[in-house]
């Protein structure tokens, strides 16, 4: 019998069985990757097992979010009047006040960032602009108070108190008969203030005058209730008389 002649009649049987085979297995390798990724089944609620973080944050983000009603999520106004601003409908009595605080000021007690963020919290800028920041801190210099003569005079424990002699307002001043506010609810008073700066090397007494400007009801740009501080002028050229 020719051996020969069977080997080679034997290995194409083989190749079959051996293709076979690996078709097999491909085909159960790929039923288990199929039966791998298949979502488990949900556990049903209220068998005492709580649900994975993957299900928590499913059902989070699935939820719809309350609606935010915006007469509940902030007040009417919501910019505040400092903790020593008055809380007033009397345009002189506010005036007056800011005044005076505009002028006091004592190193020994904060610093000059905290003494310009006070009376920052006084002025109120008003929705068209009108009276920005800028001018605040211009006319915050003219009252004689900046960053290097105040770290000047830390060191002399120094502070400045401010006492209102008098004030006028609106049709009181000729300047403001002259020309009238743009709108009702916003007035004009000059105060002259008696000031006192006080240092180790001694007291400097003075007076100042200076122009403040309230906004009151029935300005629509005002609070319903109260009157804000809108503007204060110090330099000699804003000052009204």
């Amino acid at each position: 019998m020719n051996t020969r002649w069977l080997t080679s009649r034997s290995r194409p049987s083989r190749r079959r069985a051996w293709l076979l085979l690996l078709v097999t297995v491909l085909a159960v390798a790929g039923i288990a990757v199929v039966l791998s990724l298949r979502t488990p089944a949900v556990t049903p609620e209220g068998n005492g097992q709580a649900p994975s973080s993957a299900t928590a944050i499913s059902h989070s983000a699935a939820a719809p979010t309350a609606a935010v009603s915006p007469t509940t999520s902030s007040p009417a106004n919501p910019q505040l009047a400092p903790a020593d601003e008055p809380f007033t409908l009397d345009f002189r009595q506010l005036a007056t006040a800011a005044a005076t605080t505009i002028y006091t000021w004592d190193t020994r007690e904060a610093t000059y960032s905290e003494t310009y963020g006070r009376i920052r919290a006084w002025w109120h800028v008003l929705p068209d602009g009108s009276n920005p920041l800028t001018v605040f801190a211009d006319q915050f210099e003219a009252t004689g108070t900046n960053a290097a003569a105040y770290a000047s005079l830390t060191g002399a424990h120094g502070h400045r108190t401010a006492k209102a002699e008098n004030s006028t307002c609106d049709a009181q001043l000729a300047q403001f008969v002259q020309y009238p506010a743009p709108w009702e609810g916003l007035h004009v008073c000059t105060v002259t203030l008696a000031v006192t700066e006080h240092a180790t090397s001694g007291t400097n007494s003075y007076t100042a005058p200076i122009s403040v400007m309230v906004n009151c009801p029935p300005a629509a740009t005002a609070p319903a209730d109260r009157c804000e501080m809108v503007a204060f002028y110090a330099s000699p050229d804003r000052i009204v008389y």
